[in-house]
């Protein structure tokens, strides 16, 4: 008596992976053999598949399109920077610097300290920081003027470079924007203003004339002058 043929398997689902492979119930009698669906011949002959499919008739087109945009964005290269007023000065640095931007609150001063860029120390979320004047320090504050007390509309910028944190009192904020760097300009030889000689470039936002901080020179005169 001839034995009857074994049947023919019937072929497996066209996703069988996500219903009876590793990503769906774990039936699958094959899995035993090749562990994983990666592995298994039915998975890979479904990618080549795939890979030999005629894209859509606007695929090429539109990815083309898609990736000539980025690069045109690329190629014009931005900054992230953080504007901010003193005085009747605005300046900018970069935003990685910012941490916090807390009210304003009475500084304490430190005793036997008579440096005008060091105003004393302020409570930041329960931590004492030191608190500096920017003012001072780039050559626009008020003569003679160190007052601790809050100001009215003043807010504390806390920042920090190298692990090091500082807070500085700013007169106003006018937030975080990102700036092309093609428009970044020089600064004028005209301007005589201590502030100039930190200065990287100066550019206009909503009609005001801003001076980009240079942080790297700004923070060593900061430490040399304080520390």
């Amino acid at each position: 008596m001839t034995p009857n043929p074994s049947p023919t398997p019937s072929p497996p689902p066209l996703r069988c992976w996500s219903e009876i492979g590793v990503w769906g119930n774990h039936s699958c009698a094959e899995l035993r053999r090749w562990t994983h669906c990666h592995n298994c011949p039915v998975f890979s002959q479904a990618g080549r598949r795939l890979l030999e499919q005629a894209p859509p008739a606007d695929y090429i087109r539109e990815w083309t399109d898609l990736l000539a945009e980025e690069r045109t964005e690329e190629a014009k290269e931005r900054v992230s920077l953080m504007i901010f007023r003193l005085a009747d000065e605005w300046l900018a640095l970069g935003s990685h610097l910012f941490r916090e931007i807390a009210e304003n609150r009475v500084i304490h001063r430190i005793p036997h300290r008579s440096n005008n860029v060091l105003l004393g120390l302020v409570n930041i979320r329960g931590g004492l920081q030191l608190c500096l004047s920017f003012r001072e320090l780039l050559g626009i504050a008020e003569s003679g003027s160190a007052d601790t007390q809050p100001e009215k509309g003043q807010r504390l910028a806390v920042v920090e470079k190298n692990g090091a944190g500082w807070v500085f009192p700013v007169d106003e904020l006018l937030g975080i924007i990102r700036l092309p760097k093609d428009e970044l300009q020089n600064v004028p030889v005209t301007v005589a203003k201590s502030s100039a000689s930190f200065t990287r470039g100066i550019f206009t936002w909503t009609e005001k004339r801003v001076g980009y901080l240079d942080e790297e020179l700004v923070f060593y005169h900061l430490k040399r002058t304080v520390l």
